[in-house]
């Protein structure tokens, strides 16, 4: 059985519980609780030498990391991925934005102001985040309202990855009141069969 480890709040996390629960495929949950370090361990280090979760096991020693690779190996052969090498670059397209433009501005905020507790600590690195993070938002906003989903007419692990930390990103005090768009696409891919929320056990 594939084993997850991870910290269930974290949306890198949940894009994997949320794609394996699309795919109803079984798996096991381990948890590792990254503020309490346990993610820094000579035991959790020696699976994954850059200390972070996700981490699927695949097979005994067989680890997979970082989540958006994990999506990509889950959905290979699945309606989550098309065939189409010209629909699957415009998933990585994606895929690169989540990583490079959209997670690291909306991620560190709800870090820190919902699981933290600590806003006025990182206040000052809140403000930087703040404009990169809205600039995220309305190039979604932009390509979804012409469009459904990412990529195609359908669900593909695109909407998956950058669903995570978008659906939530009220709790790093974004607003997403003036977002029609992007507020009629969470409302779609929450209403795929199998669909599970962030805190679902």
């Amino acid at each position: 059985m594939l084993k997850l480890y991870e910290f269930a709040l974290s949306g890198n996390c949940y894009k994997v519980r949320l794609i394996l629960s699309f795919l109803e495929m079984e798996y096991q949950r381990i948890a590792i609780e990254i503020t309490k370090g346990e993610s820094r361990t000579a035991e959790f280090l020696s699976i994954n030498s850059n200390g972070k979760v996700p981490v699927l096991e695949i097979q005994d020693d067989n680890f997979l990391t970082e989540s958006n690779a994990i999506l990509w190996y889950l959905a290979t052969d699945t309606f989550l991925l098309p065939s189409s090498r010209l629909k699957q670059a415009e998933i990585l397209k994606w895929l690169s934005f989540e990583q490079s433009g959209h997670q690291p501005f909306l991620a560190g905020p709800r870090y820190w102001i919902s699981i933290l507790n600590a806003k006025e600590e990182y206040e000052t690195q809140l403000n930087e985040k703040r404009p990169k993070g809205y600039a995220a938002l309305d190039v979604m906003e932009k390509h979804l309202q012409n469009n459904d989903f990412f990529v195609g007419d359908n669900l593909s692990i695109a909407d998956i990855s950058l669903y995570a930390y978008t659906h939530v990103a009220h709790e790093g005090e974004y607003n997403l009141s003036k977002y029609t768009a992007i507020n009629h696409w969470i409302k779609r891919v929450e209403g795929t069969n199998n669909y599970i929320t962030i805190t679902q056990v």
